[in-house]
């Protein structure tokens, strides 16, 4: 990896350990701390692989993933079943909409669109991750997304919104993943992954035969 994305991702461990501290001190003022955990899925999953990124969306790092990904969810949709949890790290200054962006993907998520609303987040990260107030933002995607907004507002700041979210945050805390992009890979946790479709294809490949390995013995 380049020396910025090593910075990136030395970053974004940095942000990680602020987020469980803070978790763990208040959350009376973030409601419940655990919930249904989100369960965002896409892939017709026929070899029985998963692979889960465990994200936030103001991340540059995953922004830089983002492309990735959705190439290899296209290219293994039949295959694979991907999901995606949250783990926004909103304790930096340069993550400050990340909690509030998790939310807005659960919001829409109750109105059917999580998956549309995740795109849209990834895609104009640039331009609502550059502002100190992304509320408005965000809401002007629900509307192009053609959302009952009025309901996705009240949606952000309802319980089952924040229950979501802060259930992801302590399932990742007690599996001990400290930065974002994490990637687990039918159960493993894949380490120094690379942004690369290439990387990708060779993980799951050989996960998809060792499934197909196991099943047959």
């Amino acid at each position: 990896m380049n020396n910025r994305f090593v910075l990136i991702l030395a970053a974004c461990v940095v942000a990680f350990f602020g987020v469980l501290f803070f978790t763990k001190k208040d959350n009376s003022s973030n409601g419940p701390t655990s919930g249904q955990l989100s369960n965002h899925t896409v892939g017709k999953g026929s070899t029985g692989v998963v692979l889960v990124e465990y994200g936030d969306f103001e991340c540059s790092a995953c922004y830089q993933y983002y492309p990735i990904i959705k190439q290899i969810k296209e290219k293994y949709n039949d295959q694979i079943t991907f999901q995606f949890k949250h783990l926004p790290l909103f304790q930096i200054q340069s993550h400050e909409n990340a909690l509030l962006a998790a939310k807005a993907a659960e919001a829409a998520g109750l109105q059917g669109k999580f998956w549309e609303m995740h795109d849209s987040l990834y895609e104009n990260q640039p331009t609502w991750g550059e502002v100190s107030d992304a509320q408005p933002l965000f809401e002007q995607y629900a509307s192009q997304l053609g959302l009952d907004v009025e309901r996705f507002k009240v949606d952000m700041k309802g319980e089952e919104v924040n229950g979501i979210v802060q259930a992801d945050l302590e399932e990742a805390k007690s599996l001990k993943f400290n930065s974002t992009p994490t990637f687990v890979l039918d159960g493993k946790k894949l380490e120094d992954s690379r942004n690369t479709v290439e990387y990708f294809t060779e993980q799951i490949d050989k996960a998809i035969a060792e499934k197909q390995k196991s099943g047959q013995q």
